[in-house]
């Protein structure tokens, strides 16, 4: 994805990489809230490109009941050759977060990631938290040790402030509601894009039927979180852009000038959706990206 100060549709395009090709492009219960933050600092130029995209499900790549592993890996080289100024990840990054071996998985898979230097920003997703959440955490919190284990917190790259939220908690009350109204009121001057990043969407076509064998309806927690971006976005100087996944498949949403992407099908197995009628993306096939 670029950055720079110029109209939203050309700025913004996913990298929606399949086993081939790549263009730029959950269910848990509340947990426990985290009392400080950190903010992260990227130096990047403009234009810059990165990657959003999530529910990898790294596991035993034997397993195919859990994800598509040959898919998994392919993405995991495309992007790599993409060479993205960071990748967003939009959570459910391991099957299991309680088992180390998920996390081994993704050492082994992602390691020309860290050979190139490349940035990765996380989200907790719901399978990253299956388990003993201690044990799930400790897991993740040591593949991402910049973090200092902050469940949700900020990166500051060129003319963007990302703010990467836990949809495990609560996201517009509490510590983490606090945390992000303090953030949006407080948008340096010098940032034209805000992007926020957490595993559940706000919008999405699919639902909890599961009509075309997969699906997640949309959650009342991140539909109050959509009002208050919306009519905090009706007065804002920049533009509000959502990364989420959780939803196996590729959507995308406008409402109230704020631009809604789901980007779920990092490997999870996809299911086709039900394509909302404003969804520029109109495929009703399964996608990988």
């Amino acid at each position: 994805m670029l950055s720079q100060r110029r109209p939203l549709a050309h700025t913004f395009s996913l990298l929606c990489i399949t086993a081939a090709l790549f263009v730029l492009t959950g269910c848990t219960k509340k947990s426990t809230a985290q009392t400080s933050s950190v903010d992260l600092q990227l130096k990047v130029s403009v234009p810059f490109r990165f990657v959003a995209y999530g529910d990898t499900r790294f596991h035993d790549p034997k397993d195919t009941e859990a994800a598509n592993p040959p898919v998994r890996v392919a993405l995991v080289q495309a992007i790599a050759e993409a060479n993205p100024a960071f990748v967003c990840f939009t959570g459910d990054i391991v099957y299991n977060g309680y088992d180390g071996n998920d996390w081994k998985s993704w050492d082994t898979e992602t390691s020309v990631w860290r050979d190139k230097n490349i940035p990765i920003y996380p989200t907790l997703g719901n399978h990253d938290l299956h388990g003993d959440e201690k044990i799930a955490l400790g897991n993740y919190f040591q593949r991402f040790p910049d973090l200092k284990n902050s469940r949700y917190y900020s990166v500051r790259a060129a003319n963007t402030l990302l703010l990467v939220l836990d949809s495990s908690l609560d996201e517009t009350s509490g510590p983490q509601g606090q945390w992000l109204s303090t953030k949006l009121d407080n948008i340096p001057s010098d940032v034209d894009f805000v992007f926020l990043m957490f595993h559940h969407p706000p919008y999405t076509s699919s639902s909890d039927a599961k009509m075309f064998g997969g699906g997640h309806s949309a959650r009342s927690t991140e539909k109050l979180l959509a009002k208050m971006l919306e009519e905090r976005q009706a007065h804002a100087r920049v533009r509000f852009v959502v990364f989420s996944g959780h939803v196996h498949n590729y959507e995308r949403h406008e409402h109230g000038g704020v631009t809604y992407f789901v980007s779920g099908g990092g490997a999870a197995h996809a299911y086709p959706i039900e394509r909302a009628p404003d969804d520029p993306f109109q495929s009703k096939e399964v996608n990988y990206h």
